[in-house]
């Protein structure tokens, strides 16, 4: 959704919205109801709709991507372009910058001058938004792609100049200002974690100006505009997150974002926009949707201040729009009866096929890095009336604050038939939205199910799937610690590139389904919840993997041969395993089995600490530790009941680590387990690495 520029200042201006049923709407706004300037007829679902026209002047030409197509049309919605571009895979982004054309799918970035091929590249990962530093500022073309791989990539001509590591995976880009701000190099980038952050894009380095983490653990970033709705002179930049969060950021004097404003949603926010649209001189932030609301939220004073007459006046007002509403919602029951009976009628008849109405689902899993979870992100066009989640994986399902949803639990047998979880939500009214929190156990892998269905008649169901891969925790980095005490797994064989690239990607998050270009490749993973790192170098007929933790090394030897005797080929496998890694694993996993031990204790005091409490009548006697105890009880005694979870699950990382650290060894200690788990009791980290050193 884009707003059309307006005739003169402060005037109403047109919204031009493209949808997945191929239609580009342009409309205003009269006395509070939408008026359509132009409607095109359904066709392929539109990925992108830019605004663009002769540079310097008001870009009011509306160009659509659908497909491998790009349209164009006038204000008016006279269409004059048709562009088959002939790309292979479906447009997923679009920039245009007078007369040029800057496209991307997949994989594939072209750039097009008056609609003629002048470069192009092939990415390694996916690429989810792509822009050009403004042409008419600087004396150079310079296209920035956001990829997946939490990489920037600089390109000049068909060749990538740098790239700029990124703290998550970029999904939008904008100019700073709308323009690049004062160098013209400014860069703004939105991340599918949540994190904003500008960047001055010079001829030779990027240069890092300012970051916003996400400490409230917001929805990732789709769509960001700049716009001046605060009204001191300065443009403020509008975010439009996928929980449905708008905020509002206003720059202070070092020109750092600061928020002034947020508003939540009940659904994603595809599109967001600052202008005028219900009323001349009222500026507002206009979003659009997911299932296809156009919103706007305005400046423009709800309670009026009124007169004797004024009163009379405000009165019909609401009396005609009231009546507006009346006429507008019997028209839709009768339209809703019409196409009720034409359904039924169709399903009667003979000749009738299966007439099951189909639904479209936004769904997203991702690996958060602060707390070693995913979420799962379900969205429908309509409301959803419940989600049955089953796994035939051992996983966890934590609580979300934002879910309202009940959840009830079935008992699972397990044994026989490899289900170990089966879990319903039943939404309330009016929910689109459903996020979901799972916690994985690396070693363990297999298929998350959702069966979704929505609030429709006929009831109609649909499932998704998402893999829980063997090393579910890791997340791609770019930089590793190669100081560290590192564990040797070297795989040699008769396979291609592509077999164990299909390997790699079948063990590991966030690698690109295709093989990257080029005879060798590396990749640098982190573990979310050790902070331990695996570092992998792969290419025809041989495999290196390196990491500090002796577990990570294990579970892929384990993997990649069960992987390989799938496919009858004969793997030659050594390992080097360093004896001061287990140690080093310990030692980070120290810190939080104290801090778990420690919130028991904490707990286990509070009762008694406000039996003295009331005992005494204040609590200035007690030494600082307590009374810090006492306040915090809430928030302690909260974590707490998320423990036997956490306890258990670096319980089971440990004695994982005795058993494998022995596995390589050939010597089987399951034996020795419940001394281990004593140990874990009464936890000393001497006395623990003393009894790793010792069995």
């Amino acid at each position: 959704m884009k707003l059309l520029p307006a005739s003169r200042r402060r005037a109403t201006q047109k919204v031009v919205v493209g949808d997945h049923d191929g239609v580009v709407m342009c409309f205003g706004m009269k006395k509070g109801e939408a008026v359509t300037v132009f409607k095109t007829l359904p066709g392929q679902k539109i990925a992108r709709l830019e605004l663009g026209g002769v540079l310097n002047t008001p870009q009011e030409k509306v160009f659509v991507a659908a497909g491998s197509e790009i349209r164009g049309f006038t204000k008016r919605g006279k269409q004059f372009l048709s562009f088959e571009t002939n790309l292979t895979e479906s447009i997923k982004a679009m920039h245009i910058s007078g007369s040029d054309l800057f496209l991307s799918a997949s994989y594939i970035y072209n750039h097009y001058c008056d609609c003629k091929d002048q470069h192009y590249y092939l990415s390694g990962d996916k690429i989810n938004d792509i822009i050009c530093l403004p042409v008419e500022r600087l004396p150079r073309i310079t296209p920035v792609l956001a990829c997946q791989d939490r990489v920037l990539r600089v390109l000049q001509g068909s060749d990538v100049m740098y790239e700029i590591e990124v703290p998550g995976p970029p999904t939008v880009l904008a100019l700073h200002n709308g323009n690049g701000g004062d160098s013209g190099e400014d860069l703004m980038f939105g991340t599918s974690d949540g994190k904003l952050g500008l960047i001055q894009i010079t001829t030779s380095k990027p240069i890092h100006k300012w970051e916003i983490r996400n400490e409230k653990k917001r929805g990732g970033i789709l769509c960001v505009d700049n716009f001046d709705i605060v009204g001191d002179g300065v443009k403020d930049l509008l975010v439009g997150r996928d929980d449905g969060m708008v905020e509002v950021y206003s720059f202070d004097n070092a020109n750092e974002p600061v928020l002034r404003f947020d508003q939540a949603l009940s659904e994603s926010v595809t599109s967001i926009q600052g202008g005028c649209v219900g009323k001349d001189g009222y500026d507002e932030i206009v979003v659009s949707t997911y299932s296809g609301w156009v919103t706007g939220l305005t400046t423009e004073p709800i309670h009026k201040e009124s007169g004797p007459g004024e009163e009379l006046k405000i009165n019909q007002e609401m009396q005609n729009k009231i009546s507006s509403l009346r006429s507008e919602l019997e028209h839709l029951q009768l339209k809703v009866l019409q196409e009720r009976e034409k359904y039924q009628q169709s399903s009667q008849s003979s000749k009738a096929k299966s007439a099951v109405p189909s639904f479209s689902i936004n769904d997203k899993f991702t690996l958060n890095k602060d707390d070693a979870s995913y979420s799962l992100t379900l969205e429908v066009q309509t409301a959803i009336d419940n989600v049955l989640i089953q796994s035939d994986v051992p996983i966890d399902l934590l609580d979300v604050d934002k879910n309202s949803a009940v959840v009830s639990f079935s008992s699972c047998d397990s044994e026989s038939n490899d289900n170990f979880l089966l879990a319903t939500y039943r939404c309330q009214a009016n929910t689109t939205r459903l996020e979901l929190k799972i916690r994985s156990i690396e070693g363990q892998y297999g298929t998350l199910q959702a069966y979704v269905t929505p609030r429709i008649q006929p009831k109609t169901c649909q499932v998704r799937q998402y893999l829980i891969k063997p090393l579910s925790l890791h997340q791609r980095t770019h930089v590793i610690d190669h100081d560290r005490p590192m564990n040797t797994l070297t795989l040699t064989g008769q396979f291609s590139f592509a077999e164990v690239h299909s390997w790699v990607v079948f063990c590991l998050p966030e690698v690109p389904e295709k093989p990257p270009a080029g005879e060798c490749v590396t990749f640098y993973f982190q573990n979310t919840f050790l902070d331990t790192q695996l570092e992998s170098t792969y290419k025809k007929g041989e495999g290196i993997f390196k990491s500090d933790n002796i577990s990570t090394i294990s579970i892929l030897k384990d993997v990649l041969s069960k992987e390989a005797t799938k496919r009858k080929i004969n793997l030659n496998i050594s390992y080097e395993i360093n004896e001061v890694s287990v140690k080093h694993t310990l030692k980070l996993i120290h810190p939080k089995l104290e801090y778990q031990l420690l919130l028991a204790k904490k707990v286990q005091l509070i009762d008694a600490l406000k039996e003295l409490q009331v005992h005494e009548g204040n609590t200035n006697f007690l030494i600082p530790e307590y009374r810090c105890i006492l306040e915090e009880a809430d928030h302690l005694q909260e974590e707490y009941k998320k423990q036997p979870a956490h306890l258990e699950r670096l319980y089971g990382m440990i004695t994982d680590l005795f058993i494998d650290k022995f596995k390589f060894k050939g010597t089987n200690v399951k034996t020795k387990v419940p001394l281990l788990l004593e140990i874990l009791d009464s936890y000393d980290q001497n006395a623990l690495i003393a009894f790793f050193d010792a069995a």
